[in-house]
């Protein structure tokens, strides 16, 4: 940590109606206003500029059973605080991060009752966080939150970019819309959604949030630091323009699991006059708590390819090493049974894999289906469906680990749960000694499917905890998780840096399900990736999946703009997802997946407008290197790129990486042209885009 200033002030009061307090951000943009209104209801308001962002809002919650803890307040103290402190990320955006804010405490005590809560506001120069934080007290030790009351009541009828409040998945297509007509809209957006297995559950919308008001001001609504406690979701009211906070339940519609000593994840508000101070915002990661262990040299960025896409492309491989859906996990043979000849992960091509990655310097090869158990992969009631420790007969587990070391690479480890949870983590411990034993040290989660314990949802009270879990666990033997299917992160990368990416959001597999919009990638930086690291999986050279056979699909996007995702998409782990005979035709092309960085010293946030386009350049960690991505929606546009990041007084060679001559995602998406130009922190470049195109450079 450095400088690090403190000031504390104390107010007390004991008023049952108390005038406002004030909080001003640190360079005074900002300006949050708290009070008790009249019925002694916690009453917030935010505003940027002079102008209003948050209207007076109610906070507080509804415990079990319709015990109201959000009225009948007094005023107890209220405590001021400044930190101005900077700490560094084991991986990140950038090496050091700047954490200051001001900081307000308010104690409340509720009359009879003598129930206390305390609301902490930490106020940025980007945005706010607050969270509720419930002090040990005589009068309340456990109990069960029925809903949050917590009130964000907007100015106007803002443009809105969606995703519909479904506690299971964040698969979907963003929709974009005025607020007043996201209900309308909802039926369609499940519907057009492949990832909608049932009917409506409520008409709230998912975090992040992002939105644009008339007057251009751009907010983001989300939480920090989500443990122990159930996902954020937002009822939206189409006539008043008021979202309202929406936990997801249990199975027995319960809302959280609480006792005194503990408190909430931050509710955070993400606002500027400037798109691409959102993409800046680092307001999320320093909500959450530091590293929770102190040795991290482990923890590394990874480039992988893997035995993966072949099998979303109708290429004829599979998952399952058997045709046979009767297989009993634990107690069948599987030497014994008919192998049906597709199985993808047999130790013959999973060599080839190894053999690409030690050629091209990637770091890893992904693995999936090389355990028992794919068989049953579409019975999602079953509770035992996988072994974590076995192998199918034709993937030699130790063969294929003593190759690949001697080949410099690592094998990531799979493990597909189909959400039985409970059976995962029966299995967790000796899953990871077996990772440990076998040299693999990177696992990637699956939960694809309804919940086992049955009823519970992804974004659950009960899944959150299971997520940190195997985090914390795998941490324990040095062995990094990248989750899928898991609930939308909310920083906590800072605490667990081992958790260091999720899917969590429609990424490239959809591409082969349906296809993603072309302006998919320039909204997910605005709400997914607002929490952190993706795994999206880019890379894919070949657009027209026809050529398979099987499928009649096309990519949303140019060759060029796949190379882009990389820049655009932060991940300290980054796929190269297409097959190797594609690099192989494009080679050319390839080379700025093998050159780009996936760690950095700092990123620079050039053009940004959600759902149209982004431009970001960043610097490679601890090298003369820099990497810049920009991308477009389906209209072509001309970017300017303008290289003042660079040193002063030194020139560098850049290369090009562009759209084509009559480049369209649609029609022409392989044409591409690569060139190299001499740039110096004077340079402005005008760089044409194509429909559903981007570019790609690298500088040295």
């Amino acid at each position: 940590m450095k400088k690090i200033f403190f000031v504390c002030f104390f107010i007390f009061v004991f008023n049952s109606v108390v005038d406002a307090q004030e909080l001003k951000s640190p360079d005074g943009n900002l300006k949050l206003s708290f009070h008790l209104n009249e019925v002694g209801t916690p009453i917030y308001s935010l505003r940027y500029k002079l102008k209003a962002v948050i209207k007076e809002s109610k906070m507080g919650f509804v415990l079990k059973s319709d015990i109201l803890f959000n009225e009948n307040f007094n005023l107890l103290g209220t405590h001021f605080q400044t930190e101005n402190s900077t700490w560094q990320p084991v991986l990140g955006e950038q090496k050091e991060i700047r954490n200051h804010y001001n900081e307000m405490k308010v104690e409340l005590i509720q009359s009879k009752s003598e129930r206390k809560i305390t609301i902490c506001f930490r106020l940025f120069d980007d945005g706010l966080g607050f969270r509720y934080e419930f002090p040990v007290q005589e009068n309340l030790r456990h109990f069960i939150i029925q809903e949050e009351t917590s009130e964000f009541n907007l100015v106007g009828d803002h443009k809105t970019f969606w995703l519909p409040g479904d506690y299971d998945s964040n698969e979907y297509k963003y929709t974009t819309s005025k607020i007043s007509d996201i209900p309308a809209l909802m039926v369609h957006a499940y519907d057009e959604s492949l990832a909608a297995q049932t009917k409506i559950k409520n008409l709230a919308v998912q975090t992040p949030l992002m939105m644009k008001t008339d007057e251009g001001l751009y907010i983001n609504i989300h939480e920090a630091a989500l443990t122990n406690y159930s996902a954020l979701f937002l009822n939206v009211d189409s006539k008043t323009f008021a979202l309202s906070s929406h936990l997801t339940p249990d199975a027995v519609g319960n809302k959280g699991y609480m006792q005194t000593g503990s408190h909430t994840p931050w509710r955070t508000i993400v606002v500027s006059d400037d798109a691409r101070t959102i993409l800046a915002s680092k307001l999320i990661l320093n909500l959450n708590d530091p590293c929770t262990f102190e040795d991290t040299s482990w923890i590394k960025p990874v480039k992988y390819i893997g035995v993966w896409w072949e099998y979303f492309i109708g290429k004829g491989s599979t998952w399952a090493y058997s045709d046979d859906q009767d297989v009993v996990i634990g107690t069948t043979d599987f030497s014994k049974l008919k192998p049906n000849g597709t199985h993808g992960a047999n130790t013959k091509h999973v060599k080839e894999y190894i053999d690409f990655a030690a050629t091209n310097g990637f770091d890893a090869v992904l693995v999936e289906g090389w355990n028992e158990g794919w068989e049953d992969n579409t019975a999602f009631k079953k509770e035992r469906i996988y072994s974590f420790t076995k192998s199918y007969p034709d993937f030699d587990v130790k063969e294929l680990s003593k190759y690949a070391t001697q080949k410099g690479v690592k094998i990531i480890m799979h493990h597909e749960t189909t959400s039985s949870t409970v059976e995962y983590e029966r299995q967790l411990d000796d899953a990871l000694r077996f990772m440990v034993d076998n040299n693999y040290n990177a696992v990637k989660t699956g939960y694809v499917g309804p919940i086992i314990p049955r009823g519970e949802h992804h974004d659950g009270q009960a899944m959150v905890n299971h997520y940190s879990y195997v985090a914390c666990e795998a941490a324990k033997h040095k062995i990094m998780v990248d989750s899928h299917e898991a609930v939308r992160p909310t920083g906590l990368n800072r605490t667990y840096p081992n958790w260091f990416a999720q899917e969590s959001a429609r990424g490239t597999e959809f591409e082969s399900f349906g296809g993603n919009n072309p302006d998919h990638t320039t909204i997910l930086p605005f709400t997914r990736l607002m929490g952190g690291p993706m795994d999206y999986t880019p890379g894919i050279f070949q657009g027209d999946l026809s050529v398979y056979g099987a499928k009649k699909n096309k990519l949303s996007s140019t060759l060029t703009k796949q190379l882009a995702l990389y820049v655009t998409m932060y991940s300290p782990l980054q796929m190269a997802a297409d097959l190797p005979e594609n690099y192989r035709r494009f080679n050319d092309a390839f080379q700025f997946i093998k050159d780009v960085a996936l760690d950095w010293d700092n990123s620079y946030i050039l053009e940004a407008e959600p759902g149209d386009y982004i431009t970001i350049a960043r610097k490679a960690k601890g090298k003369n290197e820099w990497f810049v991505g920009g991308i477009t929606d389906e209209n072509p546009r001309i970017a300017t790129i303008d290289f003042s990041f660079l040193p002063l007084g030194n020139s560098y060679v850049a290369t090009l990486y562009e759209d084509g001559k009559g480049a369209h995602y649609q029609t022409n998406p392989q044409s591409y042209n690569i060139r190299k130009v001499i740039v110096n922190s004077k340079t402005k470049l005008k760089q044409q885009l194509a429909a559903g195109g981007g570019v790609a450079i690298s500088i040295k």
